[in-house]
């Protein structure tokens, strides 16, 4: 059955509104400083289920594209963003990340024929600097290392979320097993650095393993699930402007549970970030330049309509840290 616009933005926004949950679930019940574990953790298991309930693997270059956009979506993606995010005083990794709409808008310009509009860039400025009240707090100086790792994980996710629409997907296959792809690979690319890294797993307690149940499930399989499943139907601008719900949800979870104050000014980002979000579900691709590359990644809309089985049933999320920023703080998901 068809998805009316408004339920499937809904229904996409719900996946970086669960990766704003992520740091309350780390910082109370997962092991502390193991960040790439805990992306492993996260990563890996919801893949390999999506690809038991998909039960499609990848065939001829798609071995190859599946590859790229796990790198780019997961492995090289959580990586830096949990270095930027230890590296970086409170919020800045969030901060940074939250250019991620103007890289997009960029790139769909580049990649997918999009022609970039003042009212797109003016509405990622808008965002940027709303999320930036919320999340900023007093800090030193920035350490350079983790700038760049800040600005490289958001230019991964990125460029991920372009190529992502650009490619499309193989006929008769849906989301649930690009979703599936993208998260195994992205997985198997983080087990050898967490292990190289963090040395052997932790031993884990009962609320540890309810933990990164939730973060593999709803956290990981669910809502990438429902964020590439937008991408396909939804602009790559549309999609990254829901990004900002992340860091608003992170920091809406940090006062309702955590006891964390909001002061005035954060108030007024998150509505500045809110409204941003909402003015960028207007500011729709149509204006495509069809090019001989897009029309060919891109399907037939009625044969891929027809083709599409859906199903869904799991969840995702990052890492823990002891300030007061979110892990999942994700520009075209400083989430994902």
């Amino acid at each position: 059955m068809a998805t009316g616009r408004p339920a499937l933005i809904a229904l996409t926004a719900l996946a970086p509104v669960s990766w704003g949950t992520t740091y309350a679930v780390t910082t109370e019940f997962l092991p502390p400083d193991r960040p790439l574990f805990t992306g492993l953790m996260r990563a890996l298991p919801a893949g390999l289920l999506l690809l038991a309930l998909a039960r499609v693997l990848p065939r001829g270059v798609w071995w190859v594209k599946a590859a790229v956009l796990g790198a780019l979506n997961i492995g090289a993606f959580f990586p830096l963003l949990f270095l930027s995010a230890y590296r970086l005083p409170g919020g800045m990794a969030a901060a940074v990340g939250s250019v991620g709409p103007l890289f997009v808008v960029g790139l769909s310009a580049l990649m997918l024929g999009q022609r970039p509009t003042a009212r797109a860039v003016l509405t990622g400025l808008v965002a940027a600097s709303g999320v930036s009240l919320v999340v900023l707090k007093a800090a030193g100086a920035l350490d350079p290392l983790g700038v760049l790792a800040a600005l490289a994980s958001t230019a991964s996710m990125s460029t991920g979320t372009v190529l992502t629409k650009r490619w499309g997907r193989p006929d008769g296959v849906g989301p649930l097993a690009l979703t599936g792809w993208q998260l195994t690979a992205g997985g198997l690319l983080i087990a050898p650095l967490a292990l190289l890294v963090e040395g052997a797993p932790p031993a884990l307690d009962g609320p540890a393993v309810g933990g990164y149940l939730y973060l593999a499930l709803a956290n990981t399989a669910v809502a990438y699930w429902l964020w590439f499943r937008g991408i396909g139907r939804l602009s790559a601008t549309q999609v990254t402007f829901l990004g900002p719900l992340s860091p608003l949800t992170a920091a809406v979870v940090g006062w309702a549970v955590l006891g964390q104050a909001l002061t005035l000014l954060q108030t007024v980002g998150m509505a500045l970030a809110f409204g941003a979000t909402v003015a960028g579900q207007l500011t729709s691709g149509r204006r495509t330049r069809q090019t001989p590359q897009t029309r060919q990644a891109q399907p037939d809309r009625q044969s891929t309509q027809a083709g599409r089985s859906e199903q869904a049933r799991p969840f995702s999320s990052p890492s823990r840290n002891d300030r007061e920023d979110s892990m999942d703080l994700t520009g075209p998901a400083l989430r994902r």
